[in-house]
């Protein structure tokens, strides 16, 4: 066994990820203080080929030197739009037919395993602040709730961390399926 070599990994070039069919996603970040955790969502959408993201309120925009350390280009090729407060990127996503998605703990929520998206609908996935999770707006306004099950003490996952297990999630039950 050896590790594959860059030129070995089949990368595709910023024209070809931007001509390729991406998943029918679309990440939410709202009011995201770090801008490293930006950085990562951004470079993890890209490994998944996700549609785009939404910066919402306090969310540091590209171009953003902090950004740029965790995405390693990937502001380039993953789309993004930032809009001032949730109820607008909300009310973006419905005029665009997507299901609204919150990834939090909630009273409601569906575990992240028995969630299975449709091939034929397209998905909004909301993740909230790093203190205050998703706001109570968002989750008002939202189709689903979605929560990562956890069995440690903390219960609380680092937003980048979340938005990797949901957006691998999503990747695996719909273009691996």
């Amino acid at each position: 066994m050896r590790k594959l070599k860059l030129d070995e990994l089949n990368r595709l070039s910023t024209a070809a990820f931007k001509a390729a069919d991406k998943i029918p996603l679309i990440i939410v970040l709202d009011n995201i203080r770090s801008a490293a955790n930006i950085g990562s969502v951004f470079r993890t959408c890209d490994a998944f080929l996700v549609e785009a993201i939404h910066l919402v309120g306090i969310c540091a925009k590209p171009p953003n030197r902090d950004i740029q350390k965790s995405a390693l280009g990937a502001t380039e090729t993953v789309d993004w739009q930032y809009f001032e407060h949730i109820k607008d990127s909300i009310a973006d996503l419905r005029k665009n037919g997507f299901e609204i998605l919150t990834v939090e703990q909630s009273d409601q929520s569906t575990m992240l395993h028995d969630f299975q998206p449709k091939t034929d609908k397209k998905y909004a996935l909301i993740f909230g602040n790093e203190v205050e999770g998703v706001s109570d707006f968002a989750i008002q306004y939202c189709d689903t709730c979605i929560e990562i099950p956890q069995f440690g003490m903390k219960h609380s996952l680092n937003i980048a961390v979340s938005a990797g297990i949901v957006i691998w999630d999503f990747a695996r039950k719909i273009k691996l399926a």
